[in-house]
């Protein structure tokens, strides 16, 4: 079964202490538009509003701000920073962002690069002091650059990692790399040769960390804030395990049921700065995506033109770039990215033809879902080019979905630069399609889940979460009527399975 991991935790050690330059909720911007939520799978029936569907996802609090043409000309918070207190949520709200933080730890990473205090094709152990690069299962050292740290290509273990407690015991960067306690991950290890797969590697962005740091010979927040959020204004982000009690205005984390979790604090703590440690606001991010958008459309921008060309450019076989992922095509390409863990969910979104752009930031386990939907809602208001959404039509009755019902097993050696990110975003080799109550389900373990027709031969998965794309089966139904293989299909990537 598709695999994407939403969590993408947040990190760090103790840096300088968050402040605020306003009193909480102080700063409000326009009023967002009307918006009539929608799931991405969808009829055109379906429309809700804000208020309702965070409710319904148990969702105390939403931060939104949206760009348009380089500008944030709409921004709101809404609900409560803390379930059944009264607590709102502004713009200048702390949230935690979980992977969300990769983007900013290249944004920094590429500007230390224009400085001259890194290159992007050296190899990394030329910076590092504390720890060094692991060698790889067959005992090659093959070298690993900024390059393919930034992009997942450079053949890392460590997905993402788990959440602390708020009183438990944080690991230091070097347990984190070794995997040794307090650190709950395990070490971070080499599983491909680098450059072969797009493989997404949180611990990659660890190392990333530990250049920074060992390069310049100072903390990763104070090089953050030197180069990056001083330079775009963003006053109240940091790269932090956890906030402090005394700091005003946090979103305070809720589980899937919308009730408080990390108590008694309110939050937990995420010891992996570049990976996942950033804490910031809807308007601090909102920065940072329209200086990057900026930087690739023209020049003078926080980074040279021709770095942020680079870093807007997919590595292959994946579909990042020197950070972000990439999406669309022409008017409709965009760079983006999602962060998860436990409690928290966010997603960013700029698009590098026109300037516009998004920032959903959510306090609720069930925010992902949620975020979806407020995405969909904002291209269909603001009428935006590339929806990657699906909207079925009436499915026809045919007598041959049986012949779609059985096993099919990955084909073996696929290319990687054709497989691309589902190379590595399923977690089994073997699918089984089967029927209930007359509709297509994919069955993986003991867990249905109903494949919606598209036709007759293509089915989508309202629930299968690929960034900035909708998961596709098509059926490959040849000229003697039999069902040979099938294709999962996410964009432009494609894995084959063929039936047993």
């Amino acid at each position: 079964m598709l695999s994407i991991d939403r969590r993408s935790l947040l990190a760090a050690s103790a840096g300088l202490p968050i402040t605020s330059t306003q009193p909480p909720g102080a700063r409000r911007a326009q009023g967002m538009p009307h918006l009539q939520l929608r799931p991405t799978v969808h009829t055109g029936s379906e429309r809700w509003p804000l208020v309702e569907r965070m409710a319904h996802h148990g969702v105390p609090g939403v931060a939104i701000a949206v760009i348009q043409a380089g500008r944030a000309t709409f921004a709101q918070g809404f609900g409560t920073r803390v379930a059944g207190e009264r607590a709102s949520v502004g713009l200048d709200t702390l949230f935690s962002v979980g992977s969300v933080s990769k983007v900013a730890t290249a944004a920094l990473c590429l500007k230390l690069v224009s400085l001259g205090t890194l290159d992007l094709d050296t190899d990394v152990n030329r910076w590092l002091k504390r720890w060094r690069l692991p060698s790889e299962p067959s005992g090659r050292d093959d070298p690993v650059t900024l390059r393919m740290l930034l992009s997942h290509t450079s053949g890392f273990n460590i997905h993402g990692f788990e959440d602390y407690a708020p009183a438990a015991p944080l690991p230091t960067l070097v347990q984190t790399l070794n995997g040794v306690s307090p650190a709950l991950n395990k070490p971070l290890a080499r599983v491909d040769r680098p450059g072969l797969r797009s493989r997404y590697s949180g611990g990659g962005y660890m190392v990333i960390q530990t250049v920074i740091e060992d390069a310049t010979g100072e903390a990763f927040d104070l090089v953050a804030q030197r180069f990056m959020f001083e330079a775009l204004g963003m006053q109240r982000s940091r790269f932090v395990a956890s906030p402090d009690v005394s700091i005003p205005d946090i979103a305070h984390a809720h589980d899937r049921s919308g009730q408080p979790a990390a108590q008694p604090r309110g939050w937990q703590s995420f010891p992996e700065l570049a990976a996942s440690g950033l804490w910031t606001t809807a308007a601090d991010l909102s920065k940072l995506i329209v200086s990057l958008a900026s930087s690739y459309r023209g020049p003078h921008g926080f980074l040279p033109q021709a770095l942020a060309a680079d870093m807007m450019t997919a590595v292959t076989p994946g579909f990042n770039g020197l950070g972000p992922r990439l999406a669309g095509d022409g008017e409709a390409r965009i760079f983006h990215h999602a962060g998860a863990n436990d409690s928290y969910k966010a997603y960013i979104e700029g698009n590098l033809a026109s300037g516009d752009g998004l920032v959903i930031l959510t306090n609720g386990a069930n925010g992902d879902v949620l975020g979806d939907e407020i995405r969909n809602a904002i291209s269909d208001a603001f009428d935006w080019p590339g929806d990657w959404s699906v909207k079925l039509g009436p499915a026809p009755v045919v007598d041959f979905l049986t012949d779609y019902v059985g096993q099919y097993r990955r084909r073996d050696d696929q290319d990687p630069t054709l497989t691309g990110f589902l190379d590595t975003g399923f977690s089994t080799d073997m699918l089984e399609l089967v029927l209930v109550d007359g509709q297509l389900h994919l069955k993986a373990g003991n867990r249905l889940r109903r494949l919606a027709p598209v036709d007759t031969s293509t089915f989508v998965m309202p629930d299968g979460y690929v960034p900035a794309a909708t998961m596709r089966f098509q059926l490959n139904r040849h000229a003697d009527r039999k069902v040979k293989s099938l294709r999962a299909l996410a964009s432009k990537d494609v894995l084959i399975f063929d039936k047993t």
